[in-house]
């Protein structure tokens, strides 16, 4: 199986979505703040999942 799942993309992507969120006033400087912390652990998470080679069980 190829996985072809590009996390600086989806990093960037989200990283617009509350930059646009930001400008059209959905978000004040707190909820902005806290999206972008989110969105950063997430990243932390999501990346130390795909970072590790993949074996079989019981190789």
């Amino acid at each position: 199986m190829t996985y072809n799942f590009d996390t600086e993309r989806w990093y960037e992507n989200q990283k617009a979505l509350i930059a646009a969120r930001r400008a059209a006033g959905e978000l004040d400087d707190a909820a902005f703040a806290r999206a972008n912390e989110e969105l950063d652990r997430r990243y932390d998470e999501m990346v130390a999942r795909l970072d590790n080679s993949f074996t079989l069980p019981g190789r």
